[in-house]
C-alpha cells in the first residue's frame, strides 16, 4: 500500500509548520494583511507598512518561495497577491485573537 501526501499526517504537519515559519515575521504578517485586500505593488506595501523597500522585497522573496504570494507584471511594475486566501484568514484571525 502506497501512502500519498494526503494520507501522511506527519507530512501534513510538516507542511503546516513550514507555512507558519514563513509567517513568523511581523513584516510578513503585515504584507499578508495588506494583500488580503487585493493585489499591491512594492511601493504600496512600503507605504502601508512604514518599512524600507529592500526589507519589503526581502520578505516578499520568502513569501514567494513559500508559495504564499504570487506575482503579475503590470507594465513596469509587479503586483503581488496571495496565492491562497486561506492564508489571509490565518493571519487575520491571529491578529484578531491578539486583540481579545
Amino acid at each position: 500500500m502506497t501512502i500519498t501526501p494526503e494520507d501522511d499526517p506527519l507530512q501534513n504537519l510538516q507542511a503546516a509548520g513550514d507555512l507558519l515559519r514563513a509567517l513568523s515575521s511581523p513584516v510578513r504578517i503585515g504584507i499578508v494583511r495588506e494583500l488580503a485586500g487585493g493585489g499591491r505593488r512594492v511601493h504600496e506595501l512600503v507605504e502601508a507598512l512604514g518599512v524600507s523597500q529592500p526589507l519589503v522585497s526581502q520578505h516578499l522573496r520568502v513569501l514567494r518561495a513559500s508559495r504564499i504570494v504570487t506575482t503579475r507584471r503590470q507594465a513596469r511594475e509587479i503586483e503581488y497577491s496571495l496565492l491562497d486566501e486561506h492564508v489571509a484568514h490565518i493571519v487575520l484571525d491571529a491578529i484578531k485573537h491578539t486583540r481579545e
